[in-house]
């Protein structure tokens, strides 16, 4: 009986059981000195939320955001972070398109203005507003003296202070969908006679309108939680200025319950805006 046969007669070598390994798309396993930081970097980022969880006074919760005080805040922030996202809307989709669409001298650095107020300090953004809308601003005097419109520490400063620093995210998203998206279909619409300005509100539209809907939800969520430009341009006055992050700040010196209150909503508005763009950025690749 040559080798063959004995193959044949024993069959093929018995397995052990399969072993689970983890493993890494760069490498055989976790390496240690990796695998320790990264865990104390994702404790770093959720202990706190947790210890906010846990800290929350969840039997008076509903008592505490039906309160006067907290209500208000609710209301006007919602608000003006609605009318915030809707100025971005209507001047940065332009904005974008500008910057996607149009060669021109100086682009790149028109780009990286309008992003500075992603990396700009907000009370920073808040006192360049002052300088500029201000009673005594380059543009706010001229209102004052000419209209008598002030805009510092009124709900109208409100909602200019959020648009200043929620802007940038619209734009970006906006500007990223548009590079994205195929020229040739506005090309194909000019060659049928249509307008440039028509071929963008019946073509060019329709095609970026998911990185529209999910610019003006990252601007809505972050002018909601704006705190820097709104207090330092606007004022805290409750209910003309005083929004939620404001409101938080404020109770947390006298009613520690309802800023853990407020902070949950806030939480909450955070985690529902990632879990609805999840599909778009969280998942990608």
């Amino acid at each position: 009986m040559n080798e063959l046969d004995v193959g044949a007669a024993t069959g093929p070598p018995k397995r052990g059981p399969r072993r689970r390994r983890v493993r890494t798309r760069g490498g055989p396993g976790v390496p240690l000195p990796l695998l320790l930081p990264a865990l104390i970097g994702l404790a770093f980022l959720i202990v706190p939320l947790v210890a906010l969880l846990v800290r929350a006074p969840w039997r008076s919760l509903p008592e505490l955001l039906t309160s006067a005080e907290v209500w208000q805040a609710l209301r006007l922030s919602l608000v003006c972070a609605t009318a915030a996202t809707a100025v971005s809307l209507v001047i940065g989709v332009p904005l974008a398109w500008l910057l996607a669409r149009v060669e021109f001298p100086g682009r790149g650095l028109v780009r990286a203005l309008v992003t500075l107020p992603l990396v700009l300090p907000p009370v920073v953004g808040g006192v360049a507003l002052l300088m500029a809308l201000g009673r005594n601003g380059i543009i706010g005097k001229s209102l004052d003296d000419w209209f008598g419109i002030t805009l510092p520490f009124t709900t109208t400063g409100v909602v200019i202070a959020e648009a200043f620093v929620a802007m940038p995210f619209l734009v970006i998203s906006v500007e990223g969908t548009l590079r994205a998206a195929d020229p040739r279909f506005e090309e194909a619409a000019a060659t049928l006679g249509a307008s440039r300005f028509t071929a963008f509100r019946r073509v060019t539209l329709p095609l970026i309108a998911p990185g529209i809907a999910a610019g003006a939800v990252l601007a809505w969520a972050r002018a909601l939680g704006e705190f820097g430009a709104t207090i330092t341009f606007a004022g805290n006055f409750p209910g003309r200025t005083q929004t939620m992050p404001l409101a938080v700040y404020l109770a947390l010196q006298s009613d520690p319950e309802a800023a853990i209150a407020l902070s949950l909503v806030l939480l909450a508005v955070s985690v529902a805006v990632l879990a609805g763009l999840r599909d778009r950025w969280m998942t990608a690749g």
